[in-house]
């Protein structure tokens, strides 16, 4: 299993045009090829990181074109790009 996890910072009148866009996205967020998880998070000032777990690095990096057309949809929400990395899983317990 692989994580990407990308932080990001929306603009602070962005934050609730920002997380209905989302909710809309959904279907294709799930949708991507190899997704298992995926968990946004923001703060009232618009700072935020999204963790999505998908089966391996080969199907992360696929998604990337798809990927970076979903970020794109936030373009006029988001203060500046968001900044990704990846990470191999060595542990997903949920209690």
């Amino acid at each position: 299993m692989f994580a990407r996890v990308t932080h990001y910072k929306m603009k602070p009148d962005a934050v609730v045009p920002a997380t209905a866009l989302l909710e809309q996205l959904k279907p294709q967020i799930m949708a991507l090829p190899g997704m298992i998880r995926f968990v946004n998070m923001m703060n009232a000032d618009g700072s935020g990181c999204v963790v999505s777990l998908v089966e391996s690095e080969e199907a992360s990096n696929a998604n990337a074109d798809k990927v970076a057309q979903l970020w794109a949809a936030f373009g006029d929400h988001l203060e500046s790009a968001p900044s990704a990395q990846g990470f191999d899983v060595i542990a997903d317990w949920a209690g």
